[in-house]
């Protein structure tokens, strides 16, 4: 009789070990998958699904190109100045692009890389007029500093970023919202554009034009003397 009360506890020593093995198990599964587990922070490029769109890197990879090219077709402003004065459409023909297409302007206007040196005015909402001698008076030089920089320019002016590039219109027009805050964080962060009125400065930029005596360009250099 004693032996078998010395017998009872066996089961439950049983089902404890068991109980431990398990334990055991699923904590060793849990381990490993947090091993095998990669955090990403939302918004960041690993938060991209695979062959979606992303405007930042986009931005990053595209922009220093734009920027060559623009800095390689820039004319200097008196002489497009003249050009434009005489007659605007064969100016846009010969000095600008027509977005997606090269050397044909159209309606809309066709975007034209820029270069020259003035001094800034007063400020207005982000937008300097520059004044650069040898341009006629009747012609209106503006840039655009932020924070908000607006238009396609960039992402135009090449002719070489076309819509049938893109899944939509919506990705479109976020490549060159993009390359817009690319020129923000690589060129304008470098300079104080709070404080550049009075201030001699040497441009290089992209404007679209639409009238002949009003551009208005978006910078992919500024140097402030």
């Amino acid at each position: 009789m004693s032996s078998q009360l010395q017998m009872a506890p066996q089961p439950r020593a049983k089902s404890r070990v068991r109980l431990i093995v398990i334990s055991a198990a699923a904590l060793a599964l849990l381990v490993a998958m947090a091993l095998d587990t990669k955090v990403v922070k939302i918004g960041s490029a690993a938060d991209i699904a695979p062959n979606t769109f992303s405007p930042e890197a986009f931005g990053e990879a595209e922009f220093p190109k734009v920027k060559a090219a623009i800095e390689a077709r820039a004319v200097d402003a008196v002489t497009l100045a003249a050009a434009v004065v005489k007659d605007k459409d064969s100016a846009a023909k010969q000095y600008g692009v027509e977005p997606a297409k090269s050397g044909v302007a159209t309606s809309s206007g066709a975007v034209i890389s820029v270069k020259f040196t003035g001094v800034a005015g007063k400020e207005d909402a982000g937008v300097y007029d520059v004044a650069v001698e040898g341009v006629p008076s009747g012609v209106t030089i503006r840039m655009q500093t932020g924070p908000a920089i607006y238009g396609t320019d960039l992402r135009d002016v090449t002719g070489l970023i076309a819509f049938g590039q893109f899944v939509n219109q919506i990705d479109y027009q976020n490549a060159g919202s993009a390359l817009n805050k690319e020129t923000k964080k690589q060129v304008l962060a470098k300079v104080d554009t709070r404080k550049l009125g009075g201030k001699t400065v040497s441009v290089v930029g992209a404007f679209k034009l639409l009238k002949p005596d009003n551009w208005l360009i978006t910078p992919v250099r500024l140097d402030v003397q």
